[in-house]
């Protein structure tokens, strides 16, 4: 059991951030295309977080052009250059799958006011 861990650590990485369901995030990613390697943005609200270790992977949705796109992420991926907290959401459930079923105003997840995104870069 100990080799396996050795050889998952190896892989994680050590700046990712503390995000929760909820919380609004940009992804910046890497993908090629036509020979070319390009950087990509897609940014949306945290569905779920699931797995653990090296396996460990999260779920963003958002909203293009009225019609809801969803996108698995693997959090120690090489292709990911880069995940930034733009809010803290306040929920009371980890699998945040109503949202799907939800329009306009009610889509959206309240602001924390005790997990602000100043606590966070203070403590750092």
């Amino acid at each position: 059991m100990e080799l396996i861990d050795k050889i998952g650590n190896e892989g994680k990485k050590k700046d990712v951030p503390d995000f929760r369901a909820g919380d609004t995030v940009k992804v910046y990613y890497r993908f090629n295309e036509a020979g070319k390697t390009r950087k990509q943005i897609f940014q949306g609200i945290v569905i779920q977080k699931r797995g653990s270790g090296i396996n460990s992977t999260f779920t963003i949705r958002k909203i293009s052009h009225r019609i809801g796109v969803e996108k698995i992420f693997p959090v120690h991926s090489p292709l990911i250059d880069e995940i930034e907290i733009l809010s803290r959401g306040h929920t009371r459930k980890a699998k945040l799958f109503y949202l799907r079923d939800k329009k306009g105003k009610k889509g959206k997840v309240r602001q924390s006011k005790k997990r602000t995104l100043k606590a966070y870069k203070n403590k750092e």
